[in-house]
């Protein structure tokens, strides 16, 4: 059993999301989960190539500071047209210049998304791409990857998602993320896939 999870984020939403996911765990597999706010840990600058690489950076670091078992998680939208583009990017590509007022705006990453591929729609292949890194002390290093595949639509559609749900389609749905229920696209996510992977680890080796 894990005692203590830190999830390596700042978003403490994201440790009450990840208490739902685990659901019956919690409790008999992994006792509490914290996140990188409980310990005043800095947020590292992403350097890796790959998500895989962004995630182990991530829970690397976490778990060097804290002692604890870390899990850390990086994901994004890949575009076969665009090589695979924006793929560890895919925030980057929404953030705002400071002369803009800073932040981020996905219907402009959307847009570029949109004009890179000549604008051609419904036939652009594309994933989403969810990877989850588990570092414990003396143990080895786990990744859990969850990959959605689907395709790209415009207009955007839907009100319902975040980030660059509006413009994809899973396979074997004819609507966006963002116009299903979140319950509906939580259950086939790239983020379930690999949230499934790490709980069936729980299972086995907690």
């Amino acid at each position: 059993m894990i005692d203590t999870l830190v999830l390596a984020t700042h978003n403490k939403g994201k440790v009450v999301e990840f208490e739902k996911m685990l659901g019956s765990l919690i409790g008999t597999k992994v006792g509490a989960i914290k996140c990188a706010v409980d310990f005043d840990l800095p947020e590292p600058e992403e350097t890796e190539n790959t998500f895989t690489g962004n995630a182990l950076l991530k829970a690397r670091l976490a778990a060097q500071a804290t002692g604890l078992p870390c899990l850390a998680d990086d994901s994004g939208l890949a575009v076969d047209m665009l090589g695979g583009a924006p793929g560890i990017y895919s925030a980057r590509w929404a953030e705002l210049p400071e002369a803009m007022g800073g932040g981020r705006d996905f219907k402009r990453a959307m847009r570029r998304v949109q004009d890179e591929c000549c604008g051609i729609d419904g036939t652009q292949k594309a994933q989403f791409v969810a990877v989850l890194a588990l570092v414990q002390p003396n143990k080895p290093d786990q990744i859990f990857e969850g990959i959605a595949k689907g395709h790209l639509t415009w207009p955007a559609r839907g009100s319902m998602g975040f980030g660059y749900d509006p413009i994809f389609v899973p396979q074997g749905y004819k609507t966006t993320y963002a116009e299903m229920n979140p319950d509906d696209k939580h259950a086939i996510s790239h983020r379930a896939i690999a949230v499934e992977k790490f709980k069936s680890y729980l299972r086995d080796h907690g």
